[in-house]
Order: C-alpha cells, then structure tokens, then sequence
C-alpha cells in the first residue's frame, strides 16, 4: 500500500487518498511482508466499506489475506469473527498461525473434539460446530461480527455441503460473511445469489496464477513440455510436435491399435518389451536434476501411494544431507511424543521415519492423523522432497510443492473408475508453484500406453469448474427448523437456497421456450380456415380410429399366432405342409413333430429343395392344415445329404401341390367400436370441409407442439419449489412418527415433540435411526463396550464389500442389531411411500474393532482381529472412525444425560474409547 517510487503524482495522490478511506487496511499492509495483489486489496476494501465478500482465486493466491483481514477487523472494533473451515486439520493449521500473529489470548479453536478458549474474540471452528451453534441458538453470534467460511466451494460436497448452506442462510442480518473460493467458472451466478440471501456482497474474481504452471509429460525418462510456444507468449496453445511424435513411436514400438496389414488382417511390427513405467526413484531422480522438487505425486490409491514410498525406500535413494536428518528426527519426536510406546511397532513407526528422514512420504486418509500432520509440516519446511499422495491432499491442506506429478487419469470414485474431470485435473496441479519461492511451477503427467497426449492437453486448458450446490433438507434440519421459524417461515427459507436458486435458473430457458411455444400454438389457431375446435375434434376421431385399428391388428396377430401353435401340435411325423412365404416356401414333410411340454412346438422339416431344420409358429401366417402323408424310415438321418435327397425326391414324387392363396379376413371389418368411430367421422361437420387436409395438417402441428409444451410445463412444477415440496414429505414422515404434532390452530401449523427435541440435537447421517432407536430403548442395558459397538454401525461406512457377514460381539449386541435393522427396514418403507432418498443401511463392519478397543484391548490386537476377519482397516482409519463414533456418542451423552442410564452407558464408552492412539493429537 505504500508509495511505488515509479508512481506519478497523480497515482501518488490516489493512493493517499485510498490510504485516508481505509485505514485499517492501511495498518494490515504495513504489517506484511509483501504487498498485497489487486484482488487482495479489493476484497479488504470491500470488507472495511461495510460489505459482505466472495474471493474467488487459484489455489495459492493468497485469498486467505482477505479472511486474516476480517479478523484484524473483528480485534480493531472490540468484536468477535469466526474462521471456518471445512476440516479439523486446516482449522487446527490456521488456529496455530492465527495464535502466532496475535496471541493465544485471542485466538479459541472449537472443533468436534478440541474446545480451547472458545470465548475469545476469535474462534477457528469447524462449519459444523457453527452450524450447531446456530442451530442451539447460542448467544455468542448476537455478538458476532465477521464469519469467514474457508474453501466455501465445499458447498459441493455430497455430504458435508449443506452445512455451509445452513449457515449462510440463518446468520444474523448483521453479520459480515467473507466467502473464500477455488475458482469456479460460476463464481457471478454465487455472488448474486450471496446478495440475494445476505445482502451487499461484492463478487472478486482472479484467474490469474500468482506463479505460472508449465505443463509437461513424462515419457519414459524424457521429460518433455506439453505445449509449444509458450515461451512467446502465443495466446493459443498449440501441442508439442516433439512430445506427439515420441508418444507414436512408443505407441508403435508396443504394437498399439491402428495398424492393418494387407486385406485388413493385423500385421503389427515387431513388439518391444512390455511397456514398464520409469522406476519411482529414476523418477524422482529426473524430477530433481532437473530443479523440479519438492513435488507432490498424485496416485489415487492408499496401496499404491505406500508401496510408492516403499521403491524409494529400498532404491537406497536420499534426498536429505546429515543435517536435514537430525532435523527430521527432532520434529518427529515431538509430534509423536504422545503415541504409546506399545503400538509403535504396528503403526510401522520406525520404516514411516527411516522413509521421512530420506524425503520420501505418503499423505492419505488412511494414516494416523498425528502422521499426516508431521508430513505437512516436515513438507512445509522443505524436509520432505517428495510426498505420494492420493487427492485428498488437494482439499484445503496447505501443502504447495514445485512440482505436481498425476501418473494416472483416472481414479476410483467409490462405485467405478472415471476420467478426471477438468476441473479435478485443475484443482490438483494448483499445488505447483509456491508463491515468494518459485518463480514458476510445473505440472507432470507420466505417460502411459493409452494416454493421449490430446486428452491431457483438453484437461490442461479447460477452466470449466462450476459450483453445484448439494443442498437437501435432512430429518435434523427439518425439526430444528419448525423449532425455530414455523413450517411456513421454514418452507420460505428453504426457497432462498443456493440449492433452489440453481433450480429456478436451469428452468428459465425452459420457460422461455414454453412462452414461445405458446406464441406459435396460437398462430396454428389462426392458420385455420374452420371452426378449430371442431376441427381438433376430428383430429381426434380419426387418432381414436387409427389406434383401434392398431388394437385390432394386434389382437389377430397373437390370436392366429395362438391357433398356428395348437395346429403345429397336431402335426406327425409324415405330414405334409405349406410353407407360404420367406426362403423356405414350397412344400415340406415333417421328420420330427418337435413337440415341448413347456415352449411352442417346433417342427423338424425336410423341404423340396433337400433343407432341413426346424420351423416355428412365426413361420405362418395361419394356422397349418398337412396337405397330405408320404412313409418316412423309423430313423431318419438329417445329417446324412443322401437321406436329406431321397425324402426330398419322395416328397416331389407325392403328387401333392401347393394349395392357393387365400385372402384373409380383418377382424377390423367385424368390429362394432370401429363400426361407429367411422360411421361419426363420416357425419362429422369437418369431413365434407373443401380445405380439410391443410386445415387438419395444422391442427395435427397444434397437437404436437401442445403434448411438447404440457412436458415442459411438467418439468417446471418438478423443479420449482421442489426443496419445500421435500420439506413437506420429510415433516409427513416425522409428524407420523411422533417427531412432530400438528395443531390445527397454530399458525404454523406444528410443533416439535419432546422426541423431535431430542432430533434436534442428533447430528449425523444417520440422525431419525439414531432417534428412533432412543425412543424404542433398543440400546438400553448395553455396557459400554456394547453401546459402542452398535453405535459404530450407524456412522461406520466400508470402503469395499467385504464377503460374509462382519463379525459382532456376543452378548446383547446382536438382539441390539436385529431390532436396529428392524427399525432401518421400516423407516426405508416410509421414506419410499413418502418419495424420500432412503437413509443409509447400517453397517456392523466396525462394531468389532471397536467393541473390543472399548473393552481395553491393545491397537495391535484390534488391527490383528480385522484383518483376520477379511477387514481392510489401518491405523488412520481406526482413529477416524473411532472419533466418529466418539463424537456420536457425545450426541447421545448430551441428549439424554448422564442420569439415564444410555446417557450413561455413552459417557463411559467416550472415556473407553479416548486412549491411546485415538487420544493422541492430530486431527
């Protein structure tokens, strides 16, 4: 913000007067070590001129500036600003670089398991916990001024979405929301839907790159760019000729598709050795002679990400020098200072940091979490040169690396293997280039036979990432809604969703076309020289004949050809029959009646011509009379040409011919209906009209174009208003349940049970089972342990199908899981007759595990006990789910208290199950 000395004193004075209007941004810039971008500076003067702020920018721009800013703001007026994030770990970075700037006393952190100095004047929490608070109607947000909501594009998520939605919408007026977002190609769409539902908003949108990314491919050990002439500054890309032309030869040198010898057989050249590609160590070995490290390897697989780490490994390859290793060593010791020292050994501790000590890391969900945080920071400092890591990485951690390396272009998404989108490709290769460090950043993707180098340049130059919201209301958010607005109030805030906003828009061309199409339906009136409603009820008289007519068709079709199949039945061997039609018309004589006690006969025949084989109803058009008998051997060889010709030629020989052709008879000429149908078309005013045929050609337009409009038109309905219509069903559903009661004088029409209040407070996927399983005591008399393993099955999720049934405790834990699959089976029938997405079946795949952590086991027994039981589960995911349960737990803890005895049984397991590795540190 301070004078540029190549500004003219005209520039000069502006910049003093924008000084003089922003103050406070003026004391942030001058307490940074850069000078702040345009967008950056935008976005803060925005949010000091009293406007809410969306800051749409590549990942490492820097639009974290803008959120740091709206806390310097919050500390400047005495008042409070809340951080958002979308996960623990990104809440737990920017709680520790927030407390660096301005002091612990200061600065809180409220995340599902992490309460520290949750009333300071600024609170980094989860989406969630604010969601919650809003929800609980705390009184902290009266005092809150700012809330800065981290990665908002998460919005997107299947799963997590809704909660920003939630939030944006039931914020208080007065509360400033400064939006911080990838670039998505939808960013104005968002904004105005932000200044419909908060008012003021201004939209900041940067696509330009702080740090260029240069694309390239890796083929072989041959490290080629992707694109020619960027170094000009050509503004349209053109492909590589060099990398095209070592690509073909690859692909010819494995013998790939497209090659044809003569008269189109394949004639391939000799095959080389099967494609191998380049070693992880040569590779990583390329990737550092050429200045290219540190860099991030995308593999979208946990596996592959490990076994990754373990060629490095055992190639003997080192990335650090002696001083680099002590470092290493320091820091792991005191991030990992917490685990116990009895499940080091089946954490694989030691191989995790002989790896870290050389570089080489992985960084997946399946790590413990105190393992993925040392990697981040060891990575951050520069002592980890090269992390395998699947793409959960790319979602809001702050790792950029020089380098991004994709070895494939397609990854698993749960269900089946897809193609990147542009948009994925984008978001990963948005980790290359480190701003202050790089001047430029490089994106590598390893070629492979099948990759076309085409298909990675479409990836490299789309900027189509557009922003979908995933918002649908949920049982919870049903019941704390009439809770606090009423049905009516309720229904009008799940209008101005973000959800229902996109809705409305996809339909306005819909719309317009409807209008049109109306334009033109009363032209066609016009056009017409007769009375149009007579006319239209001619069109219709003649549709109703004609679909008579079809009927009838129809009717005789599968009447003879039911006849035809009772006359084949009564053929025997001997017979002579017609054939009227097709390649096999003439004469034939049966061999084999080939009767079937459960299909249509098909006899064998022999015909004039010496063919042989079987003929089916199809065959006739009418029922099949023999025209006469001719002795055949008792055995009849068919396969034998000399039998084939001797019964040919005693068929020639039988003096017996082809009868004549009889006309058949319609059953359309028979039929009453048709009868009258016609004789009214023939008395119809419009049926002696001189211009009949033109006038009804427009009528029959009319018809058309009206049946279109009527389906666009249905369209419409479905779409508009369709969250409140969702809404509707979902409070049906809770109202017959108990969950809410209707009364009649109320104005808004319902009131929440104490059932429903205890909905309310149960936030999980699984939230109406969780309820209905409290309010029909299918969980009380369980200890802890128990209690624990059946409350995993509602937050735990396979990753695979895992063959055979998982494994549960004995005891009262599968009376528990039976009734709970009883309550699931029932709640799925109502969510069907009520056309609502159905909740998600339980899953008893971790109940094991758990149970038996719950009881005080060792983390090597439990993870032992998994895999016997055919269980994919490492260390991570055991935490992971392991907090999740805990967290649901809390839930039930908090809802029923600790004088009831679940309430009880909850708090007890929490304290069960928080020990060891799942108390350790680490998000």
């Amino acid at each position: 913000m301070a004078n540029s000395p190549s500004q003219s004193p005209a520039e000069a004075y502006a910049s003093s007067q924008r000084r003089g209007k922003y103050p406070q941004l003026t004391r942030f810039a001058a307490e940074a070590s850069f000078e702040f971008d345009d967008f950056q500076v935008r976005g803060c003067e925005a949010l000091e001129g009293g406007h809410g702020v969306l800051v749409c920018a590549p990942t490492g721009a820097g639009k974290t500036v803008v959120g740091e800013f709206a806390v310097h703001l919050a500390l400047a007026e005495g008042r409070k600003c809340f951080y958002t994030t979308p996960i623990k770990a990104l809440s737990n970075q920017k709680f520790t670089d927030l407390v660096g700037r301005y002091g612990a006393d200061k600065v809180g952190l409220l995340t599902g398991d992490t309460s520290i100095n949750g009333g300071a004047q600024v609170v980094v929490m989860t989406t969630e916990v604010l969601r919650n608070m809003l929800y609980a109607g705390s009184s902290t947000v009266d005092e809150l001024a700012y809330v800065v909501m981290d990665e908002v594009h998460y919005l997107a998520d299947r799963f997590r979405g809704p909660v920003w939605e939630e939030v944006i919408l039931h914020l208080p007026e007065h509360v400033k929301v400064v939006g911080l977002s990838a670039t998505v190609s939808n960013a104005e769409e968002f904004g105005e839907w932000l200044v419909e539902v908060r008012g003021d908003t201004t939209v900041v949108v940067d696509e330009h790159r702080p740090v260029p990314l240069w694309q390239h491919m890796l083929v072989g050990n041959q490290l080629l760019d992707l694109f020619a002439g960027q170094e000009h500054g050509e503004t349209e890309l053109r492909m590589n000729p060099t990398l095209l032309r070592k690509v073909e030869e690859n692909h010819r040198y494995q013998g790939g598709p497209g090659l044809r010898g003569p008269r189109g057989r394949r004639n391939p050249p000799p095959r080389g050795p099967r494609f191998r590609p380049p070693q992880r160590a040569d590779m990583v070995e390329r990737l550092d002679r050429a200045g290219l490290l540190p860099a991030i390897d995308f593999i979208f697989s946990r596996a592959g990400c490990d076994a990754a780490v373990g060629q490095v490994v055992r190639s003997g390859l080192r990335l650090n020098g002696p001083d680099e290793v002590e470092q290493v060593r320091r820091i792991v010791a005191e991030r990992t200072a917490g685990l116990p020292e009895g499940d080091l050994e089946v954490l694989g501790y030691w191989e995790w940091r002989d790896a870290l000590e050389r570089g080489v890391a992985a960084h997946h969900a399946g790590l413990l979490p105190a393992f993925k945080e040392t990697v981040e920071q060891l990575f951050l400092l520069g002592l980890v040169k090269v992390v395998f890591a699947t793409e959960t990485l790319a979602l809001g951690i702050n790792m950029p690396a020089r380098t991004v390396v994709l070895e494939r272009l397609v990854k698993y998404n749960g269900e089946a293997h897809v193609d990147l989108t542009p948009g994925e490709y984008t978001q990963l290769t948005g980790r290359a280039g480190r701003r202050g460090i790089d001047v430029e950043g490089h994106a590598v993707v390893a070629w492979q036979p099948g990759v076309d180098p085409k298909q990675v340049a479409g990836l490299a130059s789309t900027r189509t990432y557009p922003l979908r919201s995933s918002f649908r209301p949920g049982y919870n958010m049903a019941v704390n809604l009439v809770a606090q607005l009423g049905a009516d109030e309720a229904r009008d805030l799940l209008e101005l969703s973000f959800a229902q906003f996109q809705a409305d828009r996809s339909v306005v061309g819909t719309a317009r076309r409807i209008d049109r199409n109306r334009e033109a339906l009363a032209g066609y009136k016009k056009a017409t020289t007769g009375d149009f409603d007579e006319l239209l009820e001619y069109v219709e008289l003649r549709a109703k004949i004609s679909a008579r007519e079809k009927t009838l068709s129809r009717q005789n079709t599968s009447s003879r050809r039911a006849e035809t199949a009772a006359s084949l039945e009564k053929l025997r061997k001997g017979d002579v029959i017609a054939v009227p039609a097709g390649r096999r018309s003439g004469l034939a004589v049966v061999v084999d009646p080939g009767l079937d006690p459960i299909r249509e006969p098909r006899p064998v025949v022999v015909t004039e011509d010496r063919w042989s084989g079987p003929l089916s109803a199809s065959d006739f058009s009418s029922p099949v009379e023999p025209l006469g008998h001719i002795r055949l051997p008792k055995h009849v060889e068919l396969r034998s040409p000399k039998s084939r010709r001797d019964i040919a030629s005693s068929l020639r020989n039988a003096g017996i011919s082809l009868p004549g052709r009889e006309k058949r008879r319609s059953g359309a000429n028979e039929d009453g209906e048709l009868a009258a149908l016609r004789r009214a078309l023939r008395a119809h005013p419009c049926h002696g009209l001189a211009e009949r045929e033109a006038n009804l050609r427009w009528v029959e337009r009319y018809q058309r174009l009206s049946a279109e409009t009527e389906q666009l038109e249905r369209k419409v309905a479905a779409t508009t208003h369709s969250l409140a219509r969702a809404f509707d069903r979902i409070r049906a559903l809770l109202t017959e349940r108990g969950y809410l009661t209707p009364v009649k004088k109320a104005a808004d029409g319902e009131h929440v049970t104490e059932d429903g209040k205890r909905l309310m407070r149960l936030y999980s996927e699984s939230d109406l089972l969780a309820a209905e399983c409290i309010r029909h005591g299918v969980w009380e008399g369980l200890k802890p342990p128990e209690l624990a393993a059946v409350v995993s099955t509602l937050v735990f999720e396979a990753r695979r199908d895992i063959a055979g049934e998982a494994r549960l405790p004995q005891g009262a834990v599968p009376e528990a899981w039976d009734e709970m699959m009883r309550l699931w089976a029932d709640i799925a029938d109502d969510e069907r007759r009520h056309k609502l997405e159905r909740t998600r079946e339980p899953d008893a795949g971790f109940a094991w595990p758990v149970y038996r952590w719950a009881r005080g086991e060792s983390l090597e027994k439990v993870l032992t006990a998994a895999e016997a039981n055919g269980q994919e589960l490492s260390a991570g995911d055991f935490v992971r789910w392991s907090r999740q349960v805990i967290d649901l737990l809390d839930q039930i803890k908090e809802v029923l208290g600790k004088s009831d005895p679940i309430g009880a049984a909850a708090a007890d397991a929490v304290r069960a199950l928080r020990r060891g590795v799942v108390a350790a540190g680490g998000a």
